[in-house]
This record gives C-alpha cells, sequence and structure tokens, in this order.
C-alpha cells in the first residue's frame, strides 16, 4: 500500500496538473472557438443527461456566440463582466434533433429543446463513409457492377443529401448514394456508374432503395489522372520557382486568434458549418489615433449548387454544401509552399466529431503577406517646367485563407486586407467538374438536350450554378448604421449656352425597411451600395461609410415554383439587408438537409423590419453560371471571383498617403522569413 502522506503529495500534484491543463486550455477571448478540452466537456455533460444512451450523435458543437452588446461592452472597459462561455450543441439521439446550450462556467445544461419542424443537421462525415460503405456488401450492387464487367474492389460511392420535393409528411432522414469506378486513375469522379439509384436511411443506415435502370458505356480512365508521378509527354514549360523575399522578418502578429498586421486588427475563429469566421476587424486611424470599428463579423453563410440535369438519377442534385456538408467539417489541411507561401502562419482548428470527441484539422488557415507586384497608388507629373515628379506605393496585403472540400470541388476562401482599409473576399473554385456518363463519342451524334457539355468520349460536363451566400455584420464607427443606395440618373443640360446635352449624377437614397434593400444586381439602378454611419461624420460633412464592391450580376434562374429554388429563395437577389438578430446567421435555415424553405434568409426579409439607423446585417450573394468546357477536363483550373467592401468617406484623406515606401536592398538572401507557427 502507498502511504498516507506519499498519496497526499501524488493527489496534489494530480489536481495541480488538471488546473493548469484546465486553466491553460481555457480560451483568453469571447469569440475564440471552443478548444478540445471544452469539446470534451461539453460532451461530457450531454452524455450524463437524459439523452445519453448509446443513439447520441454530435452534429455541431461550436461557441454560443455571446450577447453583442455585453461583448461590445468588456471590450471597450475589460473591467466589466466578462461575456458567459456557452457552447451550442445539435446532437441526434431516440431519432430526435436535440438542441442543447451548455454553460462552460457553471458546467450544466442551460437550456434543452427538442426541435421538431421539419429538415435536419449536418450530416457528419462519419454518417457519409459509413453509407458510402454500404452497397459493397449489397447483393443488387455487386450484381450490377458484375453485369458491367467491373471488378466491385474497384468500386466507390460517396453520400449526397435528398433534397426535399414537396412532401407533405416529415421524410426519414436518408441520403442519396452515387458510385464510381477507380480504373486506373484516382480521379474517381470522371467514371460515375450512371443508372444505379441507391437510398440509405441514416437513422437505420440500411439501402432502403435501389434502382438499376440502365447501362452506357463507363468513360475511359486514360489521361484522367492529374497527379505529378502519372503524367505524360508531352509537358508544358516549367516555371522557376517565384519567392517573396522579407529580409526582416514578418509584419504578422499573433497572438491567441487575434491577428494584427499593419494598421489592422482582428479575430478569427471556427465554425463547423461555416468555416472560417472572422470578426472584430478594426483599422488605425492615425489622424483620429484610434482603432475604428468595421467588421464585427464576417463568414460564409451558405453554398447553393444546383445541377441542371433533371432526368431521374440527376434532378434532386441541389446542394447546400453549408448546411447540408458543414463548410468547416469539409475543411482540409492547407499545404505549405503549394496553398500558401512558405513564409505563411498556420492554424489548426478542432471541432466535434458524432461522439463528442474532438477532431483536429491541421493547418486549417494560414495568413501571409501578398505582394503581388501591383501599385497601391501612383503619379508621375510632368507638368512642372524642368522636372519629372513620380511617387510610386507597392501593393502589399495580409491574406487569411481556408480551402474546404465537398465532394469533387475544392473551395477556397481568402480574406484579404489592405493598408487602405479595404477588405476584398476571393472566392476560388477548383476541383472535378461533376460529368455523366453517355453513350456519345462526339458532338455530332447529339439530337437532344444533355444538359451539358462533351468534354471527352462519353462524359459529359453538367451545367450548374454555384453560388456564395456571405454574412456581413457590419458595424461601421458604431453599431448604428444605415443602408444607401447611390443612383446614377442621367440628367438634361438646360443652358442653351452650354453645347453637352446631357451628364449624369447620383442622388442618395436611404433605405428605410428591409423591401427597400433588396438588389437586383443589373436590373435595379444602383450604382454605388454604402452601408453608413449617419451619426459619425467626416469634417466636411459626409457620412463615414463602406462601400459594397460586387462581382458580376449572377441571379438564380430557376422558377420560384421549383423546389430547390423555394429552399435558396434568396438566390434571387444579390443583396439584402435585415436588422441584427443573433438567430439569424444560415441564409438556408438552421436545419437544411431536407429542409423546405421555410425558415431561410428571404422568408425572415417578408417581416419588412426597419434597418434604418440600426444595427444592420449586409447579405451579399455571390455566383458563377457554369458551363463546363474541355479545359475544365479532366481537372478544372480555378475560376475566380469575389467582391470588396471599400471605405467611402470614411477617411479624411487616402489612408495610405503618408505610407513611408519600402528601403531597396538588393542581393539579400531571404534567410530568415520571419514567419510564425500557431500550434
Amino acid at each position: 500500500m502507498v502511504p498516507i502522506f506519499k498519496r497526499r503529495v501524488l493527489l496534489f500534484f494530480l489536481f495541480f496538473f488538471l488546473f493548469r491543463s484546465s486553466v491553460s486550455s481555457r480560451p483568453s477571448h469571447p469569440l475564440d472557438s471552443l478548444s478540445p478540452f471544452e469539446i470534451d466537456k461539453v460532451a461530457n455533460i450531454i452524455k450524463a443527461s437524459s439523452v445519453g444512451d448509446h443513439s447520441l450523435t454530435f452534429h455541431s458543437v461550436g461557441l454560443d456566440e455571446p450577447n453583442k452588446p455585453a461583448l461590445l461592452s468588456w471590450l471597450s472597459d475589460p473591467s466589466s463582466p466578462k461575456p458567459p462561455r456557452r457552447a451550442f450543441v445539435v446532437a441526434r439521439a431516440q431519432r430526435k434533433t436535440h438542441e442543447f446550450v451548455v454553460d462552460l462556467d457553471q458546467d450544466s445544461i442551460t437550456s434543452h429543446h427538442i426541435h421538431r419542424g421539419p429538415g435536419y443537421p449536418v450530416i457528419t462525415l462519419e454518417e457519409q463513409t459509413a453509407a458510402a460503405a454500404l452497397p459493397l456488401n449489397h447483393p443488387p450492387f455487386l450484381e450490377s457492377v458484375k453485369k458491367r464487367g467491373l471488378d466491385v474492389a474497384l468500386a466507390v460511392c460517396a453520400a449526397y443529401p435528398e433534397g426535399w420535393f414537396g412532401e407533405k409528411k416529415t421524410p426519414k432522414r436518408v441520403t442519396r448514394l452515387l458510385c464510381f469506378y477507380r480504373g486506373e486513375t484516382d480521379n474517381l469522379y470522371v467514371m460515375p456508374l450512371e443508372g444505379i439509384s441507391i437510398v440509405v436511411d441514416l437513422d437505420e443506415m440500411k439501402i432502403t432503395e435501389y434502382f438499376d435502370r440502365f447501362i452506357v458505356p463507363l468513360p475511359k480512365s486514360d489521361g484522367t489522372d492529374y497527379r505529378a508521378s502519372k503524367q505524360k509527354p508531352p509537358f508544358g514549360p516549367r516555371i522557376k520557382p517565384v519567392t517573396v523575399i522579407q529580409p526582416e522578418g514578418s509584419n504578422i502578429k499573433v497572438e491567441g486568434h487575434t491577428i494584427s498586421w499593419a494598421n489592422w486588427n482582428f479575430h478569427i475563429g471556427f465554425d463547423v458549418r461555416a468555416g472560417l469566421v472572422l470578426s472584430l476587424a478594426s483599422i488605425y486611424d492615425p489622424e483620429k489615433q484610434k482603432f475604428r470599428s468595421i467588421l464585427y463579423k464576417g463568414q460564409v453563410s451558405e453554398l447553393f449548387v444546383p445541377y441542371m440535369d433533371p432526368t431521374e438519377e440527376w434532378y434532386y442534385r441541389a446542394y447546400f454544401d453549408a448546411g447540408e456538408y458543414g463548410f468547416g467539417q469539409c475543411a482540409v489541411p492547407l499545404e505549405p509552399q503549394n496553398d500558401c507561401p512558405a513564409d505563411a502562419v498556420f492554424m489548426d482548428t478542432y471541432y466535434g466529431g458524432p461522439d463528442g470527441r474532438p477532431v483536429k484539422i491541421e493547418n486549417a488557415f494560414c495568413i501571409f503577406e501578398r505582394s503581388p507586384g501591383d501599385v497601391a497608388w501612383r503619379h508621375t507629373e510632368i507638368g512642372i517646367p524642368g522636372e519629372v515628379v513620380r511617387e510610386v506605393r507597392p501593393e502589399v496585403s495580409l491574406v487569411v485563407r481556408m480551402a474546404s472540400v465537398i465532394g469533387n470541388y475544392d473551395y477556397i476562401i481568402d480574406w484579404e486586407f489592405k493598408q487602405s482599409g479595404s477588405i476584398k473576399v476571393g472566392v476560388g473554385l477548383t476541383g472535378i467538374v461533376a460529368v455523366k456518363a453517355v453513350d456519345y463519342t462526339h458532338k455530332d451524334q447529339i439530337k437532344e438536350d444533355v444538359y451539358g457539355t462533351l468534354l471527352a468520349e462519353n462524359t459529359i460536363g453538367v451545367h450548374h450554378d454555384h453560388f456564395l451566400t456571405f454574412y456581413l455584420d457590419l458595424d461601421v464607427d458604431g453599431r448604428d448604421n444605415s443602408f444607401v443606395k447611390m443612383k446614377m440618373q442621367t440628367r438634361r443640360v438646360t443652358e442653351s449656352k452650354i453645347p453637352r446635352k446631357s451628364y449624369w449624377t447620383s442622388v442618395a437614397e436611404t433605405a428605410r425597411t428591409e423591401a427597400d434593400a433588396r438588389i437586383q444586381l443589373g436590373q435595379d439602378m444602383a450604382a454605388d451600395l454604402v452601408v453608413t454611419n449617419p451619426n459619425k461624420k467626416t469634417k466636411v460633412g459626409n457620412d463615414h461609410g463602406y462601400r459594397l464592391i460586387t462581382g458580376p450580376p449572377t441571379a438564380s434562374l430557376l422558377l420560384d415554383d421549383d423546389y430547390p429554388q423555394m429552399r435558396a429563395a434568396f438566390t434571387k437577389h444579390q443583396v439584402w439587408v435585415t436588422p441584427y438578430n443573433r438567430s439569424e446567421r444560415w441564409a438556408a435555415g438552421l436545419y437544411t438537409d431536407q429542409g423546405r424553405g421555410d425558415d431561410n434568409l428571404a422568408v425572415w426579409n417578408l417581416r419588412n423590419r426597419e434597418i434604418e439607423n440600426k444595427d444592420i446585417v449586409l447579405w451579399y450573394v455571390m455566383g458563377f453560371h457554369h458551363i463546363p468546357s474541355q479545359e475544365d477536363f479532366p481537372i478544372m483550373p480555378t475560376l475566380s471571383g469575389g467582391f470588396e467592401l471599400r471605405p467611402t468617406n470614411f477617411f479624411e484623406y487616402n489612408l495610405i498617403l503618408k505610407t513611408k515606401p519600402p528601403v531597396s536592398k538588393h542581393h539579400l538572401h531571404n534567410s530568415s522569413r520571419g514567419g510564425l507557427h500557431h500550434p
């Protein structure tokens, strides 16, 4: 037996280390994502509750964001009470969807609600994997593969959401399976086993429907492998490495999850559904000698991807990548020197797995300085006799990047901060185009609508859309903001002595309600869309503001009574404005999988609430209509788009007027890049 004294010493050190571990795992900022310690704690508290039986699975374990006024009050005065630390959890147990709020300070459940309406939570990766394995032991599937003359060992299946098509009763929680063949390539998506339809009940985890309607030739695998080791001559040109030299080290400062760079300061977090969440972005104004608020929170809210093939095996393919798959759950590690520069700062993150245990994503974010060779501003003056005056400032910015892989597509999201005060959001689409196997080997054979482009023999790249909805809670110099449409109007010159006949001017129109702020780009005459603070003005009297510079006007072309469009009604307008509501975060509703579109941004907007001089949220829907081409095959070069939030009368003058030009140092070796690795 261990002597009493020694046992006491051992217990003392045990409690000491547990206490130290607990303290060290407590996030220092109220908006920090849940730590692994906290995820474990939340899971254990719920497992100890009345629903904690063998059927319990966790679908979302994340931060229950603190009350906004309380958080802002604490940030302005750290001596005031710190907002309570809570978690919001969506779980399934006894075939019911449960919502929990867990108080991490009190180690207790403060709220428990059963969702009884339509729709289901995000499908976990483990459920997708389990469902995809079922056909490999299903005799009808084995027979289907055999009659196609293929080896079942090379067949691979994947889970895809079922959607909703007008059912009155709440449907079972199911998923569809699509199957592919690997052959001699790892590019399995280009070799679909067309004609096979499989439905899986996710609660029972068994196949409930199976159809094999027809057989078409399997597309060839030759030339479809994208791995470098599999490429054959002739090769393209080799580009010599290009690097950015930072002889004096990095300008990036990382404290926990708070990032400082140049004149910017902001916080980054992670959500299993949204992925990267950017908060509390503020910029230092040397004129006022203080940081000024711009963006309280920005994130991806939803991604709607409808395909344009209405046939039996394809009609349901209209996906909501955030609400059904989890954009954050599908985040992948970023590869140094390929996904991000070698001197980037990398950050890991965690989410709660279906068993409640923390799942780590290494290098989920990268943060780096970008020097693309662009010009921030310049002017050459040759009008002064005998003199030439030239001043140039190079463009240097900060980028925060995340990548998410959802099935065949890879998404790259960049938040870029410029010294001028602009925030640019970039979206990149790459990966594998979804294809359909057909009989055709040449375009001349096609006499019907095949809903896409013939990319290779027996291979149709199907038409589809990508709509990304961004949640942008702008706090321009404070919470009370307005949305102003600066409309261009053509005027006729009435002065007879002037030879000009016309000109245009801008007329400001402040949106009073939500209906006033709905914008269909390309149809409305809005020229500038500005979020202003009518309570703060420049020295010459202009309202402080930030302008939304949009991408091309892309709206959904689906009919309003089409079921996928009902669920994605918010894609008919590109710009929406709502009053801040803590519960309105997901454009397609909290329960998107098999949802009916009765709880989404377009529905909330029908309340037509007042938005003038209020705490408001700007929603921007950017889109891509994708008609695939042969250059998209067998792997798609990145298709890029984005938008910009640009200061408009926010500063008294060009913020980078007084930016010091860099000192030119030639023949410097980049022996120390000054990059940081954040574990």
